[in-house]
């Protein structure tokens, strides 16, 4: 493999927003700071990466561009991966599969959280008479630095070459397929389960506080989608229910043991996974962002 231990000294430039990205890097030692917009006039620090977490991967999955530099906050050590070499990576260390899945799927869950937020403060808005607008309006003022260093950024990722990426490998039985009739629950929120799935075709919404007030719809899948991934990566309850909207809908279930044949057998299939939660972690962004523009566009003045 190609693998590089790197070091980078204090205040270094490890990867820069805009880049292409062609390498991802495991930190072994040290603490680099994420921003958006370093070295102009009001950077924005987005977070920390510390050791064993990765960074640059979503650049790799999906080959876009670095949509942030990293700095070294101290020394860093680091592990730099060359994309190509990524499969022989995990294959040595399949434990850190989960790890990087466990990264992604804690950023979507920020991010599904402050979308959620976002929707709910605009409904508030839209109304509230003059006297709460204010108040409410204060609310998102913290993701007011986050939307203005990231205006630029949305574009709608395309998922037609993940689709057609999958129908190389959707006969290579490793997990359950079943076909669903439409209003067919897949897992409920609140409910345990260590289980994801693949939607092979059909619709499937994905739902909080569903069939309540207040009913928020985070999402409509279609094929082909990854879902669920934190019943495997995680202890915690579903924090949303999913539900088949369409007759005759295939989803795959893919269980812990089923993932482990998967990173021995088919490695290609788990970098479909970690595509496309890399993929939904930038549209939660990019419709979080659209929210936020609404919001400063329509109640700046309040």
């Amino acid at each position: 493999m190609g693998l590089a231990e790197k070091t980078f000294k204090k205040g270094e430039i490890i990867i820069k927003e805009g880049d292409v990205g062609k390498t991802l890097f495991y930190v072994t030692e040290g603490k680099a700071g994420v921003y958006v917009d370093y070295g102009k006039k009001n950077p924005f620090r987005l977070g920390f990466v510390e050791s064993g977490e990765f960074f640059g991967e979503m650049a790799i999955l999906e080959a876009y561009p670095r949509s942030a530099t990293v700095v070294a906050e101290k020394n860093v050590t680091a592990i730099e991966i060359p994309g190509d070499d990524m499969g022989a990576f995990f294959s040595e260390n399949p434990d850190q599969i989960i790890e990087l899945m466990k990264l992604l799927g804690n950023r979507i869950q920020t991010m599904a959280s402050d979308y959620i937020e976002s929707q709910v403060l605009l409904k508030q808005l839209r109304d509230a008479d003059e006297k709460k607008k204010k108040s409410l309006f204060s609310k998102i003022k913290k993701h007011m630095d986050t939307y203005q260093a990231n205006k630029n950024q949305l574009d709608e990722p395309s998922k037609d070459k993940l689709k057609a990426e999958l129908d190389k490998y959707k006969d290579d039985n490793s997990g359950e397929l079943k076909t669903l009739r439409k209003g067919m629950f897949i897992f409920r929120e609140g409910k345990e389960e260590n289980c994801m799935y693949i939607l092979h075709n059909g619709k499937v919404g994905m739902y909080t506080n569903y069939r309540s007030k207040e009913e928020v719809l985070l999402s409509e899948l279609e094929a082909v989608s990854f879902f669920g991934e934190m019943g495997i990566i995680s202890d915690e309850p579903r924090n949303a229910t999913a539900v088949v909207e369409s007759n005759g809908a295939t989803v795959e279930a893919i269980s812990p043991e089923d993932l482990q044949v998967m990173i021995n057998k088919c490695p290609q299939k788990v970098f479909m996974i970690l595509r496309d939660m890399s993929y939904r972690l930038r549209k939660l962004n990019v419709d979080f962002l659209k929210t936020c523009k609404v919001i400063t566009e329509n109640y700046k003045d309040v």
